[in-house]
């Protein structure tokens, strides 16, 4: 089921984990990978995928953060 643009979830990949449409790269990894330093073109390079589908994923990634909600303790 596609879940956001270019992104689905289906539970027989990756045990249901939001992946690139028409691939096993989980979002996560993806967007792990750009926090660790590594360029667009070298996620690209190295999963495959297109520019668009990094985008996406951030896209993703950001609006689900922007729901989270998120309460300070004392």
């Amino acid at each position: 089921m596609e879940i956001a643009n270019r992104i689905i979830v289906d539970e027989k990949i990756r045990f249901g984990k939001p992946v690139i449409k028409g691939t096993r790269v989980p979002v996560d990894l993806v967007i792990g990978k750009l926090a660790g330093g590594l360029s667009y073109e070298e996620v690209r390079a190295e999963y495959e995928i297109t520019k668009e589908d990094i985008l996406a994923a951030l896209d993703y990634a950001a609006k689900h953060l922007s729901d989270e909600e998120v309460r300070a303790v004392a």
